[in-house]
Order: structure tokens, then C-alpha cells, then sequence
């Protein structure tokens, strides 16, 4: 499968229970995906990624997610990787 991740903005938020930026991308030129939210992990070691979900009659719905743990990975290092080179252009400036 060849999954391609572009266009990728990252919108940095002050840090609210661990979240510290939301995302949006544009998969195989043809879909795009907004409100992900990538939060650093409780022990520090990283990032990972929560996409959106709606409540309805008290339960969560998923908006949208990847169903394979190889578009998981794509999605999750292109948009990391993205949120690292904002962060460090942040702390040089």
C-alpha cells in the first residue's frame, strides 16, 4: 500500500492535558484530515496522535482514524516529524 502524506500544518496550542498541538494533512492528494490532536506522552518519551471523535448519546464516535497500523505509522511519523521542525524553529528563534 503507498500511502503519501502532505500539506501537513500544525497548529500549536498551549499545553492542556499533555496536548500540545492539533494537526491537518491531506492523504494520497485526495482526502483531508483535520483536528488531530498530538499530545506528548505522560513519561515524556515522545508523541502520539488522537484523532477526532463526536459524542452522541453519551457514547464516542469515531470522525475518522486509519485502520491499519502501517497508514497508523505514515500518518503519525510525517505529522510528528512536521511538529518537531516547528518546535525546534520555535526554540531557535
Amino acid at each position: 500500500m503507498n500511502i503519501t502524506v502532505s500539506q501537513i500544518r500544525i497548529f500549536p496550542v498551549r499545553s492542556q492535558d499533555g496536548v500540545v498541538a492539533f494537526a491537518s494533512a491531506i492523504i494520497n492528494e485526495s482526502i483531508y484530515i483535520g483536528s488531530i490532536a498530538i499530545h506528548q506522552k505522560r513519561d515524556e518519551s515522545g508523541y502520539r496522535l488522537t484523532y477526532p471523535t463526536r459524542k452522541s448519546k453519551g457514547k464516542d464516535l469515531n470522525i475518522f482514524h486509519p485502520v491499519t497500523q502501517e497508514c497508523s505509522q505514515i500518518i503519525e511519523c510525517s505529522i510528528i516529524a512536521e511538529y518537531l521542525l516547528i518546535a525546534k524553529n520555535v526554540e531557535n528563534a
